[in-house]
């Protein structure tokens, strides 16, 4: 059976993006429909990417304090479970009217990976099993960008400095919600963490590198162990993909690791090829 969902994964820098792109390729080259989603697409079928999680009396409370946008509000928002979900970077990046600073704030604070990891796993769980029951009435193959163990790592590791075995069973029930999907696991790996993450710093915007660092040496895991800075960020990295390889090891699907290293896009789009050939004509 041909994988109804590929989930790529990998550190930052690593090519996880341009592997993402390449297995859609060369899926729509096999005459395979695909539906690719990349890290940041707030369209994502089994993600929350830029949604808030309000109850119903801090919901009100938010309309209460920004009545003139009450309608734009409610345009974007959707009840579930007794929750209100607000799109909130959607509305930002879709109206026309400069929205409060403050408005934004407090919307990103109720972020879903701003929960607490018990309820942010609850959600995100859901969804994935929502999706689940979609994609299993559809024959497209789904590629997901780091929605499978970068956020859980993120969330759980980076964030809470949760034990291992908590963020490794957070991975492990996504991958329940998904087995009758077929997954594959695609695993980007590069031969020297620091040099790449090095190139990748150097290749985004200052903006970019500096809200990394602050978020991985501020809180959790690098906070705990007294980590700043470039260099501190580093470590906090190397931690993650040791745990990112426990993770990978205790998974019991479909995976592959491909070495990204040399940065050669047809080579490696190649080397793609010649991976999913046995996983397409299933």
């Amino acid at each position: 059976m041909r994988p109804k969902v590929i989930l790529v994964e990998g550190l930052p820098g690593f090519g996880k993006s341009t592997t993402a792109q390449l297995v859609y390729e060369i899926l729509v080259e096999h005459k395979v429909e695909a539906h690719l989603f990349v890290e940041g697409n707030l369209e994502h079928p089994a993600d929350y990417d830029g949604v808030a999680c309000f109850e119903e009396a801090e919901y009100e409370q938010f309309l209460h304090s920004y009545a003139k946008y009450n309608e734009l509000i409610s345009n974007f928002t959707r009840t579930y479970e007794g929750h209100y979900l607000l799109e909130y970077r959607k509305m930002s990046n879709e109206q026309n009217t400069e929205l409060p600073w403050e408005l934004l704030d407090i919307a990103s604070r109720k972020d879903m990976y701003e929960l607490p990891l018990a309820d942010n796993r609850q959600w995100i769980i859901a969804k994935w099993r929502q999706f689940a029951q979609q994609a299993s009435r559809e024959n497209v193959t789904y590629i997901f960008e780091c929605a499978f163990i970068q956020n859980p790592v993120t969330v759980g590791m980076i964030k809470y400095d949760a034990p291992e075995q908590e963020v490794a069973s957070y991975v492990a029930e996504l991958a329940m919600q998904v087995e009758e999907l077929n997954p594959l696991l695609i695993y980007v790996q590069q031969q020297h963490l620091e040099q790449a993450f090095r190139k990748v710093v150097q290749e985004r915007p200052k903006e970019w590198s500096e809200g990394f660092m602050e978020y991985y040496t501020t809180q959790g895991f690098g906070k705990n162990r007294g980590y700043s800075g470039l260099e501190g960020t580093l470590q906090v990295l190397k931690h993650r993909l040791e745990l990112e390889q426990r993770i990978y090891e205790s998974l019991d699907l479909a995976k592959i690791k491909v070495d990204n290293s040399a940065y050669d896009r047809k080579h490696y789009k190649d080397v793609l090829t010649g991976l999913l050939s046995a996983y397409l004509h299933k």
